[in-house]
């Protein structure tokens, strides 16, 4: 029985130094951005050695996987069935455009430093978590093209629209670089779609 607890008790401190690597880190990210955060860093916000860092996480990989799957579990995106719930294609996009505005403006901090470090750190966008992302999205995609029944010579540019109009970037740039309200900001996307069929 004591040769349990001990396990259990061991497990558990694995669990938790963990858990502090992995919070320690993702906070960091959040305020220098992935290519800036360094192990040594990592170690002395978690509280603990660069070798306890590397004894839970050999790799880079490893440690962006355990970042991002604690970032997104914590900022889901978007729930895409209530999205399909709506039956007409401009008012679905406009109800879909509303949240996932809302949503890089909420996770704009993180984001922001993710897109400038994408191609000093490109492991972020290999791992399992970011590609689980990236369905979503592109599930997204097909929900929002969906009702819409145009002539395939312009599902192309429907199709490239709506995509665009998803984009954390076309956020970014239509409210922070343009100075538009989310409002204006979906009223013109929805626009764009429009006119592309």
């Amino acid at each position: 029985m004591p040769r349990k607890y001990e396990q259990r008790q061991r497990a558990q401190k694995t669990t938790e130094t963990r858990q502090r690597i992995v919070q320690a880190a993702v906070e960091l990210h959040g305020i220098l951005g992935p290519a800036r955060t360094t192990v040594s860093a990592i170690a002395e916000r978690a509280g603990l050695r660069r070798a306890t860092v590397y004894e839970h996480f050999p790799d880079e990989r490893a440690l962006f996987d355990a970042c991002t799957r604690h970032y997104f579990d914590a900022n889901p995106p978007p729930d895409l069935r209530a999205w399909a719930a709506i039956p007409d294609p401009l008012a679905r996009l406009a109800h879909a455009l509303e949240e996932t505005f809302a949503y890089h403006r909420r996770t704009e901090p993180m984001m922001s430093l993710v897109h400038r470090d994408a191609e000093l750190v490109p492991v972020m966008f290999e791992v399992q978590v970011a590609r689980e992302q990236e369905r979503h999205w592109q599930e997204a995609l097909d929900v929002l093209l969906q009702p819409w029944h145009v002539p395939e010579e312009r599902r192309t540019a429907l199709r490239a629209a709506v995509q665009h109009a998803l984009e954390f970037q076309t956020w970014r740039s239509l409210v922070r670089s343009c100075g538009l309200s989310e409002a204006q900001a979906v009223d013109l996307m929805v626009r764009l779609a429009r006119c592309s069929t």
